[in-house]
């Protein structure tokens, strides 16, 4: 009779809890019909609360890593009722289902790793996952199996792969360079090609209160030259005290470096984080053979400082380099200072004021200040103390304009050092009302 929270949530801890009761009143149904009649009918009107989060295109807000944990469970749950039943009661025909297939598919860049927002794991690598095989099969998608096959051919399979297994198509699918998720956490992804030297960025918007949210709105990452050059430190300790308390602005989830925007390559206004109930929209998103981009309103995240703050990204030179562009409406008549920031593994050398040599492995990549004059690179160390995550060896690449007032746009070019390739020293910026 009281309801269970997370039957109320729209989280995974919905699909996990429903479809791992499903599936043991299921397998008892036939000696105890009572617990399939109780539990049942209670999951077919809970589970639609985070089906849904997939919608409108498959995308979820708890980033890649849990939408493997989610996934898995939804699969489970729906599997067990077909099998037992001969029917899923029109859960998987709930809008977003049937593309959530390719979110781990388009999150994940040339060096394997995802676009590694909420509480991900550090490094997080796509794997091998059986519940592919079941979307695939589900929803005749050979483009969701045919890539879980190129998965399980570096990787161990599961008996989840036996279970749901799809044999190879040879359909072949088109896979995009440009790809929006939307719902409650957008993410737009860009990408040069789709070998593992290629140029790949992820840019992410949506809401600072998703459950195992950051405040990293704006946040991107970059992979290029078989590199990641930006990157999310993913979660930290979830036994940390407080790692939990995200509902305050105040809260002591985002007294954490991992958690906050001062581990994340967004800006920061007089170094203070974005607001814990900030929201970003996508204003633009632009498939374009020559120039993608997306333009995103952060305003709500800073608006204690700035009426309007924008970020625009964009593939330049033949998708070979990226312009990252911030504009900012200052309410505050004192100066402050402005921080642009990126969160990278790369030993930082900085050639002039305006000019930064990152390396790693032996690869190169150039940031350049195009906008604003005065504005100078800087490098400081992400490194934390105990009992945080130590993050030993990465540093934050910032670009500080100091004295900042009223209208101020921070404009950086990242120029991956590509054979033969010279990136522009200067270029002419448009403002991003007009991207």
């Amino acid at each position: 009779k009281k309801k269970a929270w997370w039957s109320r949530s729209s989280h995974n801890w919905n699909q996990v809890c429903n479809s791992g009761l499903v599936a043991g009143a299921l397998a008892i149904a036939e000696t105890d019909p009572k617990y399939a009649q109780a539990i049942v009918s209670q999951a077919v009107k809970s589970l639609p609360r985070a089906i849904k989060t997939y919608g409108p295109d498959g995308g979820w807000s708890e980033g890649p890593g849990y939408w493997s944990y989610a996934t898995h469970y939804t699969a489970y749950g729906l599997a067990a009722m077909d099998s037992a039943l001969g029917t899923d009661f029109g859960l998987s025909k709930i809008e977003g289902l049937s593309e959530a297939g390719l979110f781990p598919v388009y999150t994940t860049g040339p060096t394997g790793m995802y676009v590694n927002f909420a509480d991900s794991g550090t490094r997080a690598k796509r794997g091998a996952m059986g519940c592919m095989f079941y979307l695939a099969r589900k929803f005749n998608r050979p483009f969701i199996s045919n890539a879980e096959h190129d998965m399980i051919a570096k990787r161990s399979a599961s008996p989840a792969h036996v279970i749901w297994y799809v044999p190879r198509s040879k359909q072949k699918a088109t896979r995009d360079l440009d790809r929006l998720f939307r719902g409650s956490a957008p993410v737009a992804l860009f990408r040069s090609g789709w070998d593992p030297n290629a140029l790949f960025v992820g840019i992410k918007a949506g809401y600072n209160q998703v459950n195992h949210g950051h405040l990293d709105l704006g946040n991107f990452e970059m992979d290029a030259l078989g590199v990641r050059w930006s990157r999310d430190l993913g979660s930290d300790n979830y036994n940390l005290p407080g790692y939990w308390d995200s509902r305050r602005e105040n809260g002591r989830r985002w007294k954490y470096y991992r958690l906050n925007s001062l581990s994340h390559s967004v800006p920061l206004i007089n170094g203070a984080s974005q607001s814990a109930y900030g929201k970003a929209a996508i204003l633009k998103f632009e498939a374009s053979k020559t120039q993608p981009l997306v333009v995103i309103d952060l305003t709500s995240a800073y608006k204690k400082t700035a009426s309007k703050a924008t970020r625009g990204l964009k593939l330049i030179c033949g998708r070979k380099a990226v312009l990252v562009q911030d504009e900012f409406e200052l309410t505050d008549a004192k100066p402050s200072e402005i921080t642009w920031a990126m969160t990278t593994d790369a030993k930082i050398d900085i050639k002039s004021k305006t000019l930064a040599e990152l390396t790693i492995d032996g690869k190169k990549l150039t940031a350049r200040i195009l906008s604003p004059s005065g504005a100078e690179f800087a490098v400081e160390s992400a490194e934390q103390k105990s009992p945080q995550k130590s993050n030993k060896g990465v540093s934050r690449l910032l670009a500080r304009v100091k004295n900042a007032t009223r209208s101020v746009r921070i404009a950086i070019l990242l120029a991956p050092m590509w054979d033969g390739f010279k990136p522009p020293a200067a270029m002419q910026l448009t403002p991003l009302s007009k991207w």
